[in-house]
């Protein structure tokens, strides 16, 4: 850049004009980098200098000092101007009127299914897991042939599973958030462990312990060396925090087409109705080899485990609950049992 009286006058002027629209002191803390800090035209003017003959260095040394000083003085001015102004807006917004009449809306609650799942996804997130999340109108594939699950299965008939028109499209109200666990391993690899908590879809009617649509969390571990002691330690884990320390679970042999081997996994309910008894509270298994091999992961290098648990469920046992109706019902005096919160 050439250092001539004109080009010092530009570059004043412009940086002038910035600092009088700098409306916030964020604007002009902005406008003053732009026109005085490195790379400023007025930077640039003063590094020229030094290419100058020693006899007019004096001169354009001023000529630059003293537009330096003038925008400098500038943005004092106007830090000042605007300093008292946002002060001043602040004591406006924080204003209180003490004559004013009192507010007396009515706090609401967290609904006690939130505060379960937040509960459970702080067990997860506290062993190092991450939390998924997925679509819950999900294509065919994702929600059972990807889960291992046969075409002629049960579970695909429309008795069962909600499909989304047009047919041919093959999308479904999610009956499971497995598929999640499946989008995971596809995005993501191995190894992983992921907690895919969400809404998912059934054809059930309405009853004291069916829901057709509800919520649950699923669980899926995938690594070198993980067997059934592994997912049975998790859900002891999770089990006593959700339901105490005296918590105990038992599992039992049973069929999935996503896990081999399977189980339904049961817990010590002692408040159960018509007395303390062991109640179902999900499955889980070690992850079918077809599964991993449909998310692009080798059975033969990694294994893992799989659970999935109903939040509904879950809350049912650790506050003693008999009817699922209550919690859908949106009576507000059912939420605030455990508590409000304010606005």
């Amino acid at each position: 850049m050439h250092l001539t009286e004109g080009a010092v006058d530009e570059a004043v002027a412009d940086a002038l004009a910035a600092v009088a629209a700098a409306g916030t002191t964020a604007d002009l803390k902005a406008a003053r980098i732009a026109h005085t800090g490195e790379g400023s035209a007025l930077a640039r003017l003063n590094a020229a200098l030094k290419g100058l003959p020693n006899e007019e260095k004096p001169a354009a040394g001023r000529l630059v000092g003293q537009a330096r000083a003038r925008v400098n003085a500038a943005v004092a001015d106007r830090e000042g101007v605007l300093a008292v102004a946002e002060r001043e807006a602040l004591l406006e917004a924080e204003r209180v009127d003490v004559t004013a009449a009192p507010v007396r809306d009515a706090v609401g609650a967290r609904h006690p299914l939130t505060i379960v799942r937040e509960r459970v996804e702080d067990v997860f997130v506290g062993m190092g897991w991450e939390i998924a999340d997925g679509p819950e109108l999900e294509h065919e594939w994702f929600n059972f042939d990807a889960l291992n699950i046969d075409p002629d299965h049960p579970a695909r008939s429309p008795q069962d599973t909600l499909f989304v028109e047009p047919l041919g499209a093959h999308l479904v109200m999610r009956t499971q958030t497995s598929p999640v666990q499946v989008r995971t391993l596809i995005e993501r690899g191995a190894p992983v462990y992921v907690l895919a908590p969400g809404r998912v879809y059934r054809t059930d009617e309405v009853d004291a312990t069916h829901l057709p649509v509800f919520t649950q969390f699923e669980g899926l571990a995938i690594d070198r060396g993980l067997t059934m002691a592994h997912l049975r330690g998790t859900l002891e884990h999770l089990a006593r925090i959700m339901f105490g320390d005296a918590a105990r679970i038992r599992l039992r042999p049973n069929f999935f087409p996503f896990t081999e081997p399977s189980a339904e996994m049961d817990v010590w309910q002692p408040n159960a109705k018509g007395g303390a008894r062991w109640v179902e509270w999900g499955g889980c298994g070690m992850v079918h080899p077809n599964v991993l091999r449909a998310a692009g992961v080798d059975p033969a290098e990694y294994q893992g485990f799989a659970f999935g648990l109903g939040i509904e469920r879950t809350l049912q046992f650790a506050e003693g609950l008999t009817d699922m109706r209550d919690m859908i019902e949106g009576d507000v005096r059912f939420a605030r049992q455990w508590g409000v919160v304010s606005r």
